[in-house]
C-alpha cells in the first residue's frame, strides 16, 4: 500500500514511497513528528531507507522545508543520496527540482526548499547552515559537538527537529581511529534518556518531546533469513547482540568490573579525613594522542575512595599542570605516574610546574590484567568506593576485557588504588596470587606470578 503525502507535486509526478517490506517501527519512525527522535537499528536493518523516506516526506510538505543529512563518511552519504535521488527522480526530470551532484543538494530554484547531504567527520563542517530537519546518521561515531555546539543552534531559525541514528558500536571503539566521540557510549545514553522521557510523558499524560525507535537486522524484509542465519555463525554472541540485534551493551563479558559492584559500594560523600591522599597519572606523550588519565583519591584504614577524575587531552605540560592543581586542591601526599611512555620526562615535566611535588614513578613491566586483577578484587570486597559518579571511567572499567589495549583513565585508577591500598606493589601482587593458589593449585599460581 502506497502512503499518500497529499502534496500536489507528489500526486502529479507519482513520487513512490511504498510501505512494501517496512517493519512497524520503520513506519512509525517515518511518520513520527516528535521534536527529537533517536533510532537504534541493526546493520542492514533498513536505517538508510527509513531515514531517506522520512527526509523526502518532510521535504515535500507544503511548507518549503530544508533537510540536512550528515554522516561521518562519504560512503554513508552516498547511500542516503542514492535513495533520495531515486525517490525524487520524477520531479527532478520534470524540472520541478534542481539536483547538484557535486554539492549533494536537491532544491526548488528561487526558494529555500532543499535537501542536502554532507559528511560531518569534523563537526565544524556543519556550520553556516540552518534546517527544519537535521539528521545525524552513525551518530555513535560523531563527536558530541556535532549536535551540542553546531547542530542544535542551527535549528534556532525554524525551531527545527532532529533525528539521531546509530548501531551500537563495537566494544571499546578506539575513538582516535574509528570514532570522534569523546564518550563512546554517548549514543546509548541518549537512547536511554529518550526512553525515560517517553515513560515520564506517558505517566504525566503529555506528549513526549523525544521518541526512541529500535529494530533488529532480522526485521528488514529484504534480508535473506538463510543468509542472516549463516552469517550469525561467524559472529560472537556479543557481536550479534550489538551489530544485528542492536542492543546497547554496557558491560563486556569477561570485564573485570561490573556496574553492580561499582554501584553497590558507591558513596555520596567522602570521609571527613584521609590517612593518605594521592594523584595518579597515566600520561600521554603528545597533545594529539589519547587522554592522560588523572585520578585523585584517598584512603582510610584499608578502604580507598576515588574523589576526582581530572583526565584530559593535551600536551605533557597541560596534563602536568592539571595534575599539580589537583594535587594542591586535595592536599595530596604524592603523585604516582606511569613512566613507560616518556621515562624520566614525566617527572621532569611535573617538576617544571612545581619542583616541590613528590613524584613516584612506576614502570609497568607486568601485563595489564596482572596489574588490574588485585584492584578489581578490592572493588569486589567492598574496599574501593567511588565518591560520586564517574561515567567515562566506569564505562572504561566495565567495557575493557583483558587482552585489549587498556584505556588511560582505567590505568590511572589502577595505579591510584595500588599505591593507596597496597604499600608494596610487588608484594601485593604476590600476596594476591598466593591467596588464589588454594583455588587454582600452587603450580599454576606460581607460573602466573613468574610470567
Amino acid at each position: 500500500m502506497r502512503r499518500g503525502y497529499n502534496t500536489q507535486q507528489e500526486r502529479k509526478y507519482k513520487v513512490e514511497l511504498s510501505d512494501c517490506a517496512l517493519n512497524p517501527q520503520q513506519k512509525l519512525f517515518i511518520d513520527c513528528t516528535a521534536k527529537r527522535t533517536v533510532v537504534r537499528a541493526g546493520r542492514r536493518g533498513g536505517k538508510t531507507r527509513g531515514v531517506s523516506e522520512k527526509a523526502v516526506k518532510r521535504f515535500l510538505q507544503p511548507k518549503f522545508n530544508r533537510v540536512l543529512y550528515a554522516a561521518p563518511t562519504q560512503e554513508q552519504v552516498e547511500a542516503f543520496w542514492f535513495r533520495v535521488t531515486s525517490i525524487l527522480l520524477p520531479l527532478i526530470d520534470a524540472g520541478v527540482f534542481k539536483k547538484n551532484e557535486s554539492e549533494h543538494t536537491i532544491e526548488r530554484p528561487g526558494t529555500l526548499q532543499r535537501i542536502r547531504a554532507k559528511t560531518a567527520w569534523n563537526a565544524d563542517t556543519l556550520r553556516g547552515d540552518f534546517a527544519d530537519l537535521l539528521i545525524l546518521d552513525e551518530w555513535q561515531l560523531m563527536c558530541e559537538d556535532a549536535w551540542e555546539l553546531v547542530g542544535a543552534p542551527m535549528l534556532l531559525d525554524t525551531n527545527g527537529d532532529a533525528v539521531f541514528i546509530y548501531t551500537p558500536p563495537s566494544l571499546w571503539t578506539r575513538r582516535k581511529f574509528t570514532s570522534k566521540a569523546r564518550d563512546p557510549q554517548h549514543a546509548a545514553k541518549m537512547f536511554a534518556a529518550a526512553k525515560q522521557e517517553e515513560l515520564r510523558a506517558s505517566t504525566e499524560g503529555r506528549e513526549s518531546r523525544w521518541r526512541a525507535f529500535h529494530w533488529k537486522s532480522s526485521e528488514n524484509g529484504y534480508i535473506s533469513a538463510e543468509a542472516l542465519k549463516e552469517i550469525s555463525k561467524d559472529m560472537t554472541s556479543i557481536a550479534k547482540r550489538m551489530e544485528l540485534d542492536a542492543e546497547d551493551v554496557t558491560e563486556a563479558p569477561g570485564a573485570l568490573w561490573t556496574r553492580d559492584i561499582i554501584e553497590r559500594y558507591r558513596l555520596p560523600v567522602a570521609p571527613p579525613e584521609f590517612d593518605r591522599v594521592a594523584v595518579a597519572i597515566d600520561p600521554s606523550t603528545t597533545s594529539g594522542g589519547n587522554e592522560a588519565g588523572i585520578m585523585c583519591g584517598g584512603k582510610t584504614a584499608d578502604h580507598g575512595y576515588l574523589v576526582e577524575d581530572a583526565s584530559m587531552q593535551g600536551s605533557p605540560l597541560d596534563w602536568a599542570t592539571k595534575a599539580v592543581h589537583v594535587f594542591k586542591r586535595h592536599k595530596a601526599d604524592f603523585i604516582v605516574a606511569e613512566s613507560n611512555q616518556g621515562g624520566e620526562m614525566v617527572e621532569t615535566t611535573i617538576h617544571i610546574v612545581d619542583g616541590n611535588v613528590p613524584v613516584t614513578l612506576v614502570h609497568a613491566s607486568r601485563g595489564k590484567q596482572v596489574r588490574a586483577d588485585p584492584v578489581s578484587a578490592l572493588y569486589e570486597n567492598g574496599k574501593m568506593h567511588h565518591v560520586g559518579s564517574f561515567p567515562e571511567l566506569e564505562d572504561e572499567q566495565c567495557l575493557w576485557v583483558p587482552g585489549q589495549p587498556s584505556p588511560n583513565r582505567m590505568d590511572a585508577l589502577v595505579y591510584l588504588a595500588t599505591h593507596l591500598l597496597i604499600e608494596n606493589a610487588c608484594s601485593g601482587f604476590l600476596d594476591y596470587y598466593s591467596q588464589r593458589a588454594e583455588r587454582m593449585g600452587k603450580e599454576q599460581a606460581r607460573e602466573q606470578i613468574s610470567a
